[in-house]
């Protein structure tokens, strides 16, 4: 017996690295100190800094997995990694430093592995962070052949003076819902679900523009940190932000308010994606359940002063994102648990 016999493959491991080299360098920011192959990834604090904070956060894709090995869709699962973990810790004003990934798989397809390092490489460099290490797992007998999991894990850093924590808000500030590319990566286990029950196929339309369902379904997570470092580098005063994943708008939005404070969003201020109502009505789905399972269309939120809101939103159109005001911020009543208005609760 050998490594090999026991389903753990060394050589292809050793295929797999080099490929992914140049991918992964192409990520790295002048902070980073060395290579690819040590033992830990070494990176400096970039200059300048007086007081800097780090912000980490992790995550992975959840089971929108399942639907993009199913398709052999690899390269838009690494940068939905990347983004479920960026754009969460953006929503504090720091800057991305670094990324780390951790894939687990039966055994190793080193395409398809690649494909994710890709677009894991690809994410990172919309995002300006180095791709500073990972570990590659083959795990045979214990993950389904073929099968791969992923997670992520990103540092970032913001003056502790510029830290963005929702205590700024305050009643009048306006909302700004930033566009959605899609459901994102959370809701995919009711989403799985509805095309069991749907009779789907790799060649599935819908909705009047005739769009092809399973490639919206798998667009990848749109990155919002680019976004969001023009917003703060324009001197546009950003009060508060909210990354919008599992639970939607109503248990998101919430989680960058004062306790003092409720937020009031008109839900027919933005359009809603044709592919929402499709899911809805494929499967039935309560009104209710929408809410709290998709984004909606809005995967990115903004609070802003009033008089910010026009110089905000012209800043995410130049810079590509549709964005609306959705919105405002209100005192809440004492007594009242409710942090929202507006959506069904």
């Amino acid at each position: 017996m050998d490594y090999k016999s026991a389903g753990v493959d060394v050589e292809a491991g050793r295929a797999f690295v080099q490929r992914i080299k140049a991918s992964v360098e192409a990520t790295h920011r002048p902070e980073v100190v060395g290579g690819l192959g040590g033992f830990g990834g070494l990176m400096r604090l970039p200059t300048g800094l007086r007081k800097p904070l780090l912000v980490s956060g992790t995550d992975g894709v959840g089971t929108k997995l399942e639907l993009a090995q199913n398709h052999h869709c690899h390269h838009g699962v690494g940068i939905d990694l990347v983004a479920m973990c960026v754009n969460d810790v953006i929503t504090s004003g720091a800057a991305p430093l670094f990324f780390l990934d951790y894939m687990a798989t039966g055994a190793l397809s080193p395409s398809a592995m690649a494909e994710v390092v890709e677009g894991i490489a690809d994410g990172c460099r919309q995002s300006g962070c180095a791709l500073l290490g990972g570990e590659t797992a083959e795990m045979p007998g214990f993950y389904p052949q073929g099968r791969y999991d992923l997670a992520g894990f990103c540092v970032a850093v913001v003056e502790e003076d510029d830290l963005i924590d929702g205590r700024a808000i305050s009643p009048g500030d306006r909302i700004i819902g930033i566009a959605s590319s899609g459901v994102h990566s959370n809701g995919f286990s009711l989403v799985r679900k509805v095309l069991e029950t749907a009779s789907i196929n790799e060649t599935t339309r819908y909705g009047a523009e005739e769009r092809h369902l399973i490639n919206d379904l798998l667009a990848p997570t749109t990155l919002y940190a680019s976004l969001i470092e023009q917003l703060l580098s324009n001197a546009i005063e950003i009060h508060g932000m909210a990354h919008i994943t599992g639970g939607g708008l109503p248990e998101n939005l919430p989680r960058c308010l004062p306790e003092n404070t409720m937020a009031k969003v008109e839900a027919e201020a933005w359009p809603r994606p044709a592919l929402f109502q499709w899911l809805q009505s494929a499967g039935a789905i309560p009104e209710r359940d929408l809410w709290h399972t998709f984004n909606m269309g809005i995967g990115f939120c903004i609070v802003v002063p009033r008089e910010a809101e026009q110089s905000a939103l012209d800043a995410c159109r130049r810079n590509n994102h549709q964005a609306w005001v959705i919105g405002e911020v209100l005192n809440r009543p004492t007594g009242d648990s409710s942090a929202l208005q507006g959506l069904p609760s």
